[in-house]
């Protein structure tokens, strides 16, 4: 069992409201969705959420996809959850979703409630846990009706297997649609989870951040450094293992090479101001009202330590957003990838 450090609630870690729910969640967030599978190593793994929770962030998010393969990443957060933190678990905030391609079949993916129920189901199992505190839909479903997939989500909240659920990726006519028949059935929607960075900014472009802050609805974004692109890693090259190298599919080399007059500019603006273009990056996230929460990956404990440093960066100033604007205006989902 892990000797939690008895200073993680220090202020370190600031904790926003989750839109006008009861539910708290650290400025920063532990994903999981890369370094937790079979393919990774454990014991650094270990480390990494010890040290999550050591610096006061309580919420890890997974997926019942994330690995590779497959379903790994919940069996090893499982594994270590119940070895490590058995005793705080009414500390922690577990989320997951489904909805992704997860098994062979029609039943494998989407949106209905097959698949949705069958999905939490196994996700507790290589979770080692009776319940998980936020349960998503990871993706709309074009071929079924949102009052099913609605459906499913509430009867994981009325059979206990989840405390809150949530929508992710959703586009705003979609989410406004879902949220409302959340809503008729008893089980408002709490938070929604979109990509979000200053090379992505569609939700804001959308006017999803506008709507969710009106209904009360909290926003934990993933990928605040646009899947490492705005880590400063990319800022000459691309380095030998880098995601970008790794060509895994959630990546691509040519990405980082259309980025990377944006990335070098914005690189050129976290210099002038004497911070890294991570922080940059991970502060202009945090600057909006409209963000609960941001998502982090680590490799390591050292590259954990290094974003939430960022919590120390001071906001930035009118001068500054002005500039990032300039080099990386909001733009519509079809407009940034005309």
């Amino acid at each position: 069992m892990h000797s939690a450090d008895p200073n993680r609630y220090d202020a370190r870690m600031p904790y926003r409201r989750c839109g006008d729910s009861g539910l708290l969640l650290p400025e920063i967030s532990l994903g999981c969705w890369h370094n937790f599978g079979h393919v990774d190593d454990q014991h650094e793994a270990r480390a990494i959420l010890r040290r999550a929770f050591d610096r006061g962030i309580t919420h890890f998010d997974l997926a019942n996809n994330y690995g590779p393969p497959p379903g790994s990443a919940e069996e090893n957060v499982g594994r270590i959850l119940a070895e490590d933190f058995a005793a705080h678990r009414d500390e922690l905030l577990i989320s997951t979703k489904a909805g992704h391609e997860m098994w062979r079949g029609p039943y494998g993916e989407w949106g209905s409630r097959k698949h949705l129920l069958a999905s939490l189901d196994q996700s507790l199992k290589r979770l080692r846990l009776d319940y998980v505190d936020i349960f998503y839909s990871h993706r709309p479903d074009p071929n079924t009706r949102l009052e099913e997939t609605m459906s499913a989500l509430a009867t994981a909240v009325h059979s206990g297997r989840a405390l809150y659920v949530g929508l992710s990726k959703y586009p705003l006519k979609a989410l406004k649609k879902a949220v409302r028949i959340l809503k008729d059935m008893g089980v408002p929607c709490t938070i929604y989870q979109p990509p979000y960075s200053i090379l992505n900014r569609w939700p804001e472009a959308e006017g999803i951040h506008d709507w969710l802050e009106e209904k009360g609805i909290g926003s934990v974004v993933f990928s605040p450094l646009a899947q490492g692109m705005l880590s400063g890693k990319y800022i000459d090259t691309i380095p030998d293992g880098s995601r970008a190298a790794r060509s895994d599919g959630f990546l691509q080399a040519s990405q980082v090479t259309a980025q990377l007059e944006k990335i070098r500019a914005l690189h050129q603006i976290a210099s002038e101001r004497g911070i890294s273009l991570q922080h940059l990056a991970l502060r202009w996230v945090l600057d909006h009202s409209s963000v609960t929460s941001a998502i982090i990956g680590a490799r390591n404990v050292t590259q954990l330590d290094d974003s939430l440093a960022a919590l120390q960066a001071p906001k930035l100033d009118v001068e500054t957003l002005a500039l990032i604007d300039a080099i990386s205006p909001a733009l519509k989902k079809d407009d940034a990838e005309a």
